[in-house]
């Protein structure tokens, strides 16, 4: 930034506060610090560290409607709303007992809700900051908004799913097998919503109704719990990833399985007593591209394996050094992005199957991240009790 930009906001900055204790001191780098040698310095490419959080911070979402917020929730039982920017602090979202695993705006951005692993969700008017609802469910396994509307579901380990219309806090439930709800999704329809469960089913559910639409069980269903759902733009498409290393491509309209992925390497089982390196594998995250046919899955061995929806086929493998937790497409090209637990933020042309680039700056895994509408910025959390922005604007835009 031009000096005199950077001396406005030294004027905003209180060099007395108690906050500024060591760990903001990286707020502070600038970019002539990467000359040092390698051994010194760490590598960071990020603009802006927020580090309020005193344990590893397992959420991030940004507020949809100008994305210049972002919400954080941490293993400290803590969940934090602060500007991108500058990661100035706005409001803590106090209260929580336990891990805050996940958190959200509204479609508006009027409110954002934090949950904690015991099933506490509060929600808070982000103008305002203040609270203005909250409910105890049983253990949270996931929680997300309605697209349109105040609206926000969430799944628990008792196999239900809850709908609460915010702030008046009128609910509604649909009850699962019985066991955990492990992942969900609305419809871009706003009407429906997809539910895996730990024993494999996966269900569609009509949300007027509260009935189920669709149940896939069986060998319809994936023989271990479901990890993550994922829908395409219109909502005709929905994808189903699990620990069984499958990834299924289901109609939503008819909900029969169009295809089913599998990696061929994956396949065969360790024999037991080999080590359990072999054994661990798992669609740990997926996705669809709004601008063609394809559709990414990661898996925990490393693997971003993109599909190409026409032809029912594997396009590029990109391999990564440690597993991928988490991947999304850009919402107008077809880039992805993986962040894995090696720490690093990967850009990839899902065309070529080509890494496009590269970010650095935590020091652990990264365990959530968000990216912005027009794809100049990351946010990423990690297991290093930091939250991170990363600029990832691009010279061929």
């Amino acid at each position: 930034p031009p000096a005199d930009d950077l001396a406005d906001e030294m004027e905003d900055v209180d060099f007395d506060d108690e906050g500024a204790e060591e760990p903001d001191a990286e707020a502070w780098e600038t970019e002539d610090d990467e000359g040092l040698d390698d051994g010194m310095e760490p590598q960071d490419d990020s603009e802006v560290t927020f580090s309020l959080h005193s344990a590893s911070v397992f959420c991030v979402s940004l507020d949809p409607k100008t994305n210049t917020l972002a919400v954080t929730g941490g293993e400290d039982d803590k969940a934090f709303v602060w500007r991108v920017s500058d990661g100035e602090l706005l409001f803590e979202c106090s209260g929580h007992k336990d891990s805050v695993t996940c958190a959200g705006f509204s479609h508006d951005s009027v409110f954002v809700a934090t949950g904690d692993m015991s099933g506490l969700i509060k929600v808070w008017r982000v103008d305002a900051k203040e609270e203005v609802w909250s409910f105890e469910v049983g253990d949270l396994e996931w929680m997300e908004w309605h697209p349109q509307a105040h609206v926000l579901l969430a799944g628990t380990a008792d196999g239900n799913s809850w709908m609460w219309k915010i702030p008046s806090g009128d609910c509604k439930t649909f009850q699962g097998p019985a066991c955990p709800a492990t992942c969900g999704r609305i419809l871009p329809d706003g009407k429906r919503a997809v539910v895996g469960y730990e024993d494999g089913t996966m269900r569609i559910w009509d949300l007027k109704q509260g009935t189920s639409l669709h149940v896939l069980k069986g060998q319809d269903g994936h023989q271990d719990p479901l990890t993550c759902v994922a829908s395409n733009q219109d909502g005709s498409l929905i994808m189903t990833g699990s620990v069984d290393c499958h990834a299924k491509l289901v109609n939503s309209a008819t909900g029969k399985v169009v295809c089913v992925f599998k990696m061929e390497s994956m396949a065969p089982k360790a024999p037991a007593g080999e080590g359990e390196e072999a054994e661990s594998n798992s669609v740990e995250s997926l996705g669809f591209c709004n601008v063609m046919p394809l559709a990414a899955v990661g898996y925990l061995d490393g693997t971003l394996a993109i599909y190409d929806l026409s032809t029912q086929s594997l396009r590029h493998k990109c391999q990564h050094e440690s597993g991928i937790v988490q991947l999304l497409w850009e919402e107008t090209s077809a880039v992805v992005y993986t962040c894995s637990l090696d720490g690093a933020v990967r850009l990839w042309d899902a065309r070529s199957g080509k890494m496009i680039s590269e970010y650095r700056g935590h020091s652990a895994e990264i365990l959530d991240f968000a990216v912005n509408k027009d794809a100049s910025i990351v946010v990423t959390t990690s297991g290093d009790h930091q939250a991170k922005v990363f600029c990832v604007q691009r010279p061929d835009r």
